[in-house]
């Protein structure tokens, strides 16, 4: 018995002195210099490093080394000068003050450029879910696969041959809208002359070219979720719907949150091959399709102002930044497994 004590003791005692040995290696691993570290990380890992060269030198090439020319916003830029010898704005902020200072047709934009885009997160998050349910409901795998390949070939279309296409389908004279109104015995519409109609062309145009890309990520989940929930449902007599609504949107709910962030970081920006070709660049539907990136083309193509166009860019950046923030901080108050960071 007194040995069976000292066995039991001695056995404490030596973990003890593991955990302290363990606690002293990690704490001698934290006290290591951030150099020596990296050296260490670099030397274990240095395939991975020699592949990832390429793409380090095309990030830093393609987006950060432009940032350079944030400088052009506040400068009288000089094409005989170039940026870094062109003079500043007096004051620095004038490029910005033009932008929106009595400037209706840049703040047309900007409201544009949010609602629009507002409108296509919203309305285009629940068609691709919708999408993306659908397609786990076929059973056949054959069909599966086409269907999913019809929806995703849009994303692949370019959007000149989209404007041509929606023209086709919205002329005046010899659309195919227009013919059928005719046929129905109704008046022809002047779609390209009305701006009312474009929000709503424009995300159905968006929704048939995109939805399709996102079901697929959505789908991607759907089939990672582990099927003894499902079976566990069915055990319990629950019906589709019932699996979709308290199994499948429940565990989809960080995927929407990390897709919704990354389209929110993009709000300020949109697609410009989209509202330029498939509008035709018409005048008479600025009002409701006109917005920031078309506006910068514009004021770049007809007035030559650089420091304008890099103005509203900045613009663009800096609130697209803060908004990441602010959905960031939202999401992780609602759901810590959807935030970015």
């Amino acid at each position: 018995m007194i040995y069976q004590i000292t066995l039991d003791k001695s056995k404490k005692k030596g973990m003890k002195s593991l955990k302290n040995q363990k606690k002293l290696k990690s704490v001698s691993g934290k006290k290591r210099k951030l150099g020596e570290r990296i050296l260490l990380s670099i030397r274990n890992n240095w395939q991975l490093y020699a592949m990832s060269i390429p793409a380090v030198v095309l990030l830093f090439c393609f987006a950060y080394l432009p940032m350079g020319g944030l400088i052009i916003a506040f400068k009288k830029y000089n094409f005989r000068l170039g940026i870094w010898g062109s003079p500043f704005m007096d004051p620095w902020y004038k490029n910005f003050e033009i932008l929106f200072k009595n400037n209706a047709v840049a703040l047309n934009a900007i409201k544009n450029t949010i609602i629009l885009n507002a409108l296509f997160i919203s309305v285009g998050t629940v068609f691709a879910l919708a999408l993306a349910l659908c397609f786990n409901e076929i059973s056949n795998k054959y069909i599966k696969k086409i269907t999913q390949s019809i929806t995703f070939l849009p994303y692949f279309i370019s959007t000149v041959v989209i404007g041509i296409f929606v023209s086709g389908l919205l002329g005046f004279e010899n659309g195919v809208i227009n013919r059928i109104i005719v046929s129905l015995g109704g008046e022809k519409v002047a779609f390209y002359m009305e701006a009312k109609w474009w929000p709503w062309i424009l995300l159905i145009v968006n929704i048939w070219k995109g939805a399709g890309y996102n079901a697929v990520v959505y789908l991607a989940t759907i089939s990672g979720i582990d099927s003894s929930y499902y079976e566990a449902a069915k055990i319990d007599g629950a019906s589709r719907w019932q699996q979709t609504r308290y199994i499948s949107l429940p565990l989809l709910k960080p995927t929407v949150i990390t897709m919704t962030l990354l389209s929110v970081g993009k709000i300020m920006n949109s697609d410009f091959g989209l509202f330029y070709n498939v509008t035709g660049d018409m005048p008479t539907l600025y009002e409701t399709a006109d917005v920031i990136d078309t506006y910068i083309y514009r004021a770049l193509r007809q007035l030559g102002d650089i420091g304008i166009s890099s103005a509203t860019g900045f613009f663009q950046s800096i609130v697209g930044f803060f908004l990441v923030l602010l959905s960031n901080w939202a999401a992780n108050k609602y759901s810590e497994e959807g935030a970015l960071f």
